[in-house]
């Protein structure tokens, strides 16, 4: 699936693109219980210039880039909690992608 090409969750996946350049973009999770997992995920993206967006909590992030099961009507049953994830390829053009690229031109 093309989808899971673009994003990648988790410690090993996030570093290892991060550290090769392979991302584009970073995602961390505020509520993270690990700091030297946040300093080490925030030093890479600092070392190789990837932008950094932190959301407020890992289960969110964890339902957004699909890492749970939704019933038939497209409710949440459950979510694997994601602390970080990267993304490696945009995609198409669109409203979202807009937004984050403006977003990191103000910084």
């Amino acid at each position: 699936d093309r989808y899971q090409r673009r994003v990648h969750g988790g410690l090993h996946e996030a570093t290892k693109a991060l550290d090769k350049r392979a991302a584009h973009l970073c995602v961390l999770a505020e509520d993270c219980t690990e700091a030297g997992y946040t300093r080490l995920i925030e030093a890479l993206c600092t070392e190789h210039g990837i932008d950094l967006i932190k959301v407020p909590e890992k289960a969110k992030l964890g339902e957004w880039i699909g890492l749970g099961t939704w019933d038939k009507a497209g409710n949440v049953r459950k979510v694997v909690a994601c602390t970080c994830c990267v993304v490696k390829e945009y995609g198409e053009k669109s409203k979202a992608l807009e937004l984050i690229m403006e977003h990191f031109k103000k910084e």
